[in-house]
């Protein structure tokens, strides 16, 4: 038997209070790759002479040499491996992108199919699983792609390609087709951000050259963000296809078609109840103003839709949606503000009554906008009883001082425009307190007198006192 002690095995110290934020701020970003080969002998490629400095005529054939070279892959997770030919491939898309940003007369028929195979073979793959299974985009590091030398690479050298001034879509249409868009729309769901920034390029410009292409990339996104909302809350894109979207809306024709309305009233305005909302919520707005600038009748379904949709619990989310709800009045019409004045103005003056003082700040700060202003004071004899209540209350009774001096400024407002609704309001207010007052203290006696019977029968009970 041996005589050495034996220590026992180490137990980490658990803390129920630990935050998560606190725990992921030690850790590491890290790199994955789904890029990888599966035999183990090096690769090898034939160095090729430079472009440059080969005569003119025969540049488009070592063009297309060069990009079947590039279609060779290596595994960055082992950062030994193909050192120097990595390092050749990587000067071979380097000297392509320079290329093709330059010359003339390289863009062949045949070079179309060579082109897409080449970024095919490059980008499309199966996104590596993120290393944490709770992937939370606003606090975790994103892992990151260890191809990325090449693969930066590629994608530049593919939006010089489509940025061409040589660039044929009636050929490329033959080869970039609604396959190849599906794959790429996959891609968005990477976690690193510098992929999807690119992605979001290379997705404009093929909206922008292939007319055919059109409806059915806002379709496939359409379906994206369908399956995001109602089943997955997950997908990593969502910002810049939002962004996409706003320059696509942008450009739509009037008056617009009932697609593209039907796509604001069941797909944008349900993305605002998932919960990585801040994620892409100014993206998200931009949209909706864009489409409330393009057809104002479309102002009422849209701040319908919110209050449906209005945070119960998420103070954060009743700040965005604040600060949404104002950019929105910024473009509105005076005759649709009257259609929603109501609603609208009940669900501030819940915002206004937020104990929650950021939620109550961001509502009243909407006084502080000119030409909302000017559609309450259009509107005073509609508003003010709705708002009235809550802010004599909060004036007389918030916790925050800063919310007292806010709340002052309104009432003063309100009062400078329709003082003598002010006057009989704040009649009405003290009238119906006194009244509650009174009530609440009949309340009060009566319940002493229930209280004091009670007593009575209990000592009756107990024969202290004759019956």
């Amino acid at each position: 038997m041996s005589s050495a002690a034996t220590t026992p095995p180490s137990v980490d110290k658990v803390d129920g209070f630990s935050r998560k934020s606190v725990r992921k701020a030690k850790q590491k970003r890290s790199q994955s790759s789904s890029q990888f080969r599966s035999q183990g002998k090096p690769i090898e490629l034939t160095p090729l002479p430079l472009l440059k400095d080969v005569p003119g005529t025969e540049q488009p054939e070592l063009f297309l040499q060069k990009l079947q070279q590039c279609c060779t892959l290596f595994d960055f997770m082992d950062t030994l491996s193909d050192l120097k030919m990595k390092e050749y491939k990587r000067s071979t898309l380097n000297e392509l992108v320079d290329y093709v940003t330059v010359s003339r007369g390289y863009l062949t028929e045949q070079a179309y199919p060579e082109v897409v195979k080449m970024v095919s073979y490059n980008i499309f793959r199966t996104l590596p699983p993120s290393d944490s299974n709770e992937f939370d985009p606003e606090e975790d590091e994103p892992t990151l792609e260890a191809s990325w030398p090449h693969l930066q690479l590629v994608y530049e050298f593919f939006i010089r390609f489509l940025e061409s001034q040589e660039f044929q879509p009636s050929i490329a249409k033959k080869y970039i087709d609604q396959k190849f868009v599906l794959q790429l729309l996959e891609l968005f769901d990477s976690e690193d951000p510098r992929e999807r920034d690119y992605l979001k390029t290379v997705l404009h410009r093929i909206y922008g050259k292939f007319l055919g292409l059109r409806a059915f990339i806002r379709k496939q996104i359409n379906n994206i963000f369908l399956r995001f909302v109602y089943e997955t809350e997950h997908f990593n894109g969502v910002a810049e296809l939002l962004e996409i979207l706003g320059s696509i809306i942008n450009g739509f024709a009037l008056p617009l078609k009932a697609e593209h309305k039907q796509f604001l009233v069941k797909v944008l305005i349900p993305l605002h109840t998932v919960r990585s909302l801040s994620l892409f919520h100014a993206q998200l707005a931009y949209c909706i103003v864009q489409f409330l600038e393009k057809d104002p009748v479309l102002t009422e379904p849209v701040i319908r839709g919110l209050l449906k949709f209005w945070p119960k619990t998420c103070s954060q989310k009743e700040v965005m949606f604040l600060g949404e709800l104002e950019e929105i009045l910024d473009v509105i019409e005076p005759t649709q503000f009257v259609k929603i004045q109501e609603p609208l103005f009940k669900q501030i003056s819940r915002c206004v009554s937020s104990p929650h003082f950021q939620v109550a700040e961001r509502a009243l700060y909407y006084w502080n906008n000119e030409y909302i202003m000017s559609l309450i004071e259009e509107n005073s004899s509609v508003i003010l009883p709705i708002m009235f209540a809550s802010l004599y209350r909060i004036s007389k009774e918030h916790w925050n001082p800063a919310i007292v001096a806010l709340v002052y400024n309104v009432l003063k407002a309100f009062m400078e425009m329709n003082s003598v609704l002010f006057d009989e309001l704040t009649a009405t207010y003290k009238s119906d307190r006194q009244r509650e007052k009174r009530k609440e203290k009949e309340r009060e006696e009566l319940w002493k007198m229930l209280e004091d019977l009670e007593l009575k029968r209990g000592l009756r009970n107990d024969g202290i006192i004759p019956t």
